[in-house]
């Protein structure tokens, strides 16, 4: 959240020619429904139900960026059928940038409470393990998002080589 996936994720997409897909797009595409509304009726848990039913029709795709909420990568299953298939790479941001970047946003369901700096904080130091799973982990605390999106595809180039 706040890291930049949307931005970065668009950017890459079109250096690269591959297609973008948003899993909270998709997913609120699909329910016809707001991500805080599927929160706010649901619950977490049957939002994150509708992810890796996503991220497992995701295994066949091909040519794309995908670009996953930050919390998708909590799920053991997600990581590991992303990881068959992708570069799978975290954009890593300080709980204070994410902060300023988030502030004014009210589409932020994990972030209705009464602290949500400290919210951050505790979200980031429960998904850190996670985020440091990913193949790549990208600051963007002092990247601009071309230098981001160049970091991406320079790393995905030479993974693809590999093979």
């Amino acid at each position: 959240m706040g890291a930049g996936k949307t931005t970065v994720g668009h950017l890459l997409a079109e250096v690269m020619g591959f297609e973008l897909i948003d899993t909270d797009r998709v997913i609120e595409k699909r329910t016809h429904r707001r991500i805080q509304d599927i929160f706010a009726m649901d619950g977490e848990a049957a939002f994150r139900a509708l992810e890796n039913e996503l991220v497992l029709e995701l295994e066949s795709a091909n040519r794309v960026v995908i670009s996953t909420g930050g919390g998708l990568v909590i799920n053991p299953a997600n990581m590991e059928s992303l990881r068959q298939h992708s570069l799978v790479t975290c954009l890593w941001a300080s709980p204070e940038t994410i902060f300023e970047r988030v502030k004014s946003q009210t589409h932020r369901p994990l972030l209705n409470a009464p602290d949500p700096l400290g919210k951050i904080r505790d979200l980031l130091l429960q998904r850190a393990p996670f985020y440091k799973e990913a193949d790549l982990l990208v600051g963007v605390d002092f990247r601009a998002p071309q230098e981001t999106v160049r970091h991406i595809a320079a790393a995905f180039a030479r993974a693809s080589a590999l093979f």
